[in-house]
């Protein structure tokens, strides 16, 4: 969110423009509809999240499926804190049931870490790249050509699992270019579409499907993988994609100028309210100066330790119940999934409250912080208590949801700060900093694989202790150095000279 945009150059290098703004611009005249244009957008967008999202969590509840064997190898050094070789309930027919329904393979934590980072690692070329590419040639083309390629990999993905162990890999990691392209993307089309007192609320709605997705994919996952067999669960969420991918071509504009179905008034309203911005094509991103900015690295440093923990969440929370509480495949998407559907609600909620705030005089920075202090250090704080209150299943998930729901509120702290300090290159950097992150989501798996394989008996908690390290240094440096001023190589120069 942006607040700087609205105001007369004059106004805006005064020391309390931001809190002028929120009194005389951020309240609208009219309360806006949950029906316009804008929210139709959003709710679109909520949609491709959650299909992308989803399509890149089934093979956190699959993989229960797909490496349950007897053979040693396929546990974690046979310790109690192994994969259970009766995790799917009846040792005597669990694997035959399966293993009339889809293969499965004898792969150990250290492979299961590799192909669950694979996905991963396009984020970090993609991200980026795919930010400037739709602040230029627009989001539509951009995300559309993106989800269709994840939707189609995604139905490839049981095929490449028979040919082998690399294919699978590389498949992954083809897969991960286009959904963090998905992701990287999107951002740039609140550019044209996000009046700066409500993308609190629009990111949130948008964001919010992929904590839909990472429910509704482990929750239905472990019932299609149970029932029908574990290929389906991809080729199911592969179909949802490429019908999501035809919604998307066809209800998706840049620009609320070329959309027919938007009001006058909206439209009035929309182009009104950033008619001071300056889009990044018409001004050349200044490199140097973006890479000596502190407050730009403590957006993408928190980004990162945030993405840490919600990688730790989603990758290993059906291992962890799977392997510590000894739960069935089905039971085990229940309570992993659990948690999301907790988060997708307050993670909207979160972005109502910041925009609230805002019209009570909040400072920006403010909200911004306190949202992102909420969303990190009281949520990794609970996933460290797990291993010690590991006697019941019933608390460690009353815990992970809890965690997992004060997480989304992130979503309106760190994750839009960029839309606040930089509006006219926030397509590029918004790309950037989740770029940077998703090296997280690289890291995690290998390590924790790493950690639980090398470590049986204390495994659990030192993947939990070093999530907590990372995540509350993360939190230290964007609290010291954060802003949400913009900042003055954000700001357009050459007015004077026209």
């Amino acid at each position: 969110m942006t607040t700087k945009t609205e105001l007369s150059p004059t106004a805006r290098e005064s020391k309390n423009a931001q809190d002028m703004q929120v009194d005389e611009v951020l309240i609208p005249r009219k309360v806006p509809s949950l029906c316009s244009a804008r929210y139709g957008i959003a709710l679109v967008l909520h949609l491709c999240n959650f299909t992308t999202i989803a399509q890149n969590v089934i093979m956190n509840i699959t993989m229960v499926a797909m490496v349950n064997s007897t053979s040693p190898q396929s546990q974690f050094n046979g310790s109690s804190e192994g994969l259970p070789v009766d995790s799917f309930g009846d040792l005597s027919k669990a694997p035959k049931s399966l293993s009339a329904k889809a293969p499965v393979y004898d792969w150990s934590p250290q492979i299961q870490g590799i192909i669950f980072g694979a996905v991963g690692y396009g984020g970090i070329l993609t991200m980026a790249p795919s930010g400037y590419l739709a602040g230029r040639v627009g989001t539509k083309r951009v995300v559309g050509i993106s989800l269709f390629a994840t939707s189609f990999l995604t139905l490839c993905i049981p095929l490449a699992a028979d040919f082998g162990i690399v294919f699978l890999i590389v498949t992954r990691i083809v897969q991960g270019l286009s959904q963090c392209s998905v992701i990287g993307g999107q951002f740039a089309i609140w550019e044209k579409w996000g009046p700066p007192h409500e993308r609190s609320r629009l990111c949130s709605i948008a964001l919010s499907g992929m904590l839909l997705g990472c429910f509704s994919a482990i929750l239905i996952g472990g019932f299609i993988s149970e029932t029908l067999g574990w290929p389906f669960v991809f080729y199911i969420f592969g179909g949802v994609g490429c019908v999501c991918c035809l919604l998307w071509f066809i209800v998706i504009y840049d620009d609320p100028i070329s959309y027919p179905w938007i009001s006058t008034s909206e439209k009035e309203y929309i182009i009104s309210s950033l008619k001071q911005q300056v889009r990044s094509s018409q001004q050349p991103l200044p490199i140097k100066a973006v890479l000596r900015s502190l407050p730009i690295w403590s957006i993408c440093l928190g980004c990162f330790s945030h993405q840490w923990l919600v990688s730790t969440m989603i990758v290993y929370i059906p291992t962890y119940i799977s392997s510590v509480y000894h739960v069935n495949i089905r039971d085990n998407g229940l309570l992993s999934a659990l948690p999301f559907i907790v988060a997708w609600v307050i993670g909207i909620v979160g972005g109502y409250l910041a925009d609230f705030l805002l019209t009570k005089n909040f400072r920006l920075i403010t909200v911004r912080k306190i949202a992102t202090i909420l969303g990190n250090l009281p949520a990794s704080a609970l996933i460290v208590s797990l291993p010690y209150l590991n006697s019941s299943y019933i608390t460690a998930t009353a815990l992970l949801t809890l965690s997992c729901a004060l997480s989304t509120l992130c979503q309106s702290g760190i994750y839009i700060n960029v839309l606040d300090i930089a509006p006219r290159h926030s397509s590029f950097l918004m790309g950037a900093s989740r770029g940077f992150s998703s090296m997280a989501p690289v890291i995690v798996p290998t390590v924790s694989g790493f950690l639980l394989s090398q470590d049986p008996e204390f495994g659990w908690r030192n993947v939990f202790f070093l999530l907590f390290a990372i995540n509350l240094s993360g939190l230290i440096f964007y609290l010291i150095f954060g802003e949400a001023d913009v900042q003055d190589w954000a700001k357009e120069r050459k007015l004077t000279r026209l």
